[in-house]
């Protein structure tokens, strides 16, 4: 008997992404797209009625966070496999997604060449990251936890490291607010937790040290925005 495909759900607000993946997968003989959501909830329904394999998410979506729909799908059917394929930086957001609960990170602008590559590791229990993701995670394990919790930014929770990264993309709380579905006043707590934890005084303060931690990550100074 020919076993059987493999099921992925496809959750982006881009039309366009899906149908890209979407393609790919359709010329595999063990895989195979069992649905597409643009929002979270959606995609939360879809898992529990479709029962995927693998869903394939991008982190950021038009109603949520994709992290934490990352965290819900692991709640409700933790067996199910998670790949991020995201336009944002891997450096800045891998580590947010595996510690979710996603199985793999992987840039769009390098999907076309390794997405089945990332698919196929993932559903075999592997993990899926960039060389230079790899190099980071690595990198840290070696300097050991007493150097690591002796920074401020690695007391902060995941969704203080979402804010004060998108801080450092020049980004405002409204801006912030509507790409992490949050109220303004929500981000307004979180930048005021971000200023106590890292010891900044003043809203300029948090945000320039955002930047330049940015811009280290990136290897140079991220485009400016209106903030």
């Amino acid at each position: 008997m020919t076993p059987a495909k493999k099921r992925i759900l496809l959750v982006d607000d881009h039309a366009i992404v899906r149908y890209g993946i979407r393609e790919l997968i359709s010329k595999q003989p063990d895989l195979e797209v069992c649905g597409e959501a643009e929002r979270a909830s959606d995609a939360l329904r879809a898992v529990q009625t479709l029962k995927p394999d693998l869903v394939i998410t991008d982190i950021s979506l038009n109603e949520s966070s994709g992290v934490d729909l990352i965290r819900n799908i692991k709640s409700t059917a933790p067996d199910t496999a998670i790949l991020v394929v995201s336009i944002h930086d891997d450096k800045m957001y891998g580590e947010l997604a595996l510690r979710a609960g996603a199985s793999g990170y992987l840039m769009k602008e390098e999907a076309i060449e390794n997405v089945l590559g990332a698919i196929r590791r993932i559903l075999s229990g592997g993990i899926f990251v960039s060389e230079r993701l790899a190099a980071a995670l690595l990198q840290q394990q070696l300097r050991g936890a007493p150097e690591m919790a002796s920074s401020p930014l690695d007391r902060l929770s995941d969704r203080e490291k979402e804010v004060f990264h998108l801080l450092g993309q020049w980004k405002s709380s409204r801006q912030i607010a509507k790409e992490l579905n949050l109220s303004i006043k929500t981000v307004e707590y979180y930048r005021e937790q971000l200023k106590t934890k890292l010891n900044l005084k003043s809203a300029s303060e948090l945000v320039q040290y955002a930047v330049h931690v940015t811009g280290q990550i990136y290897g140079s100074s991220p485009k400016t925005e209106s903030v």
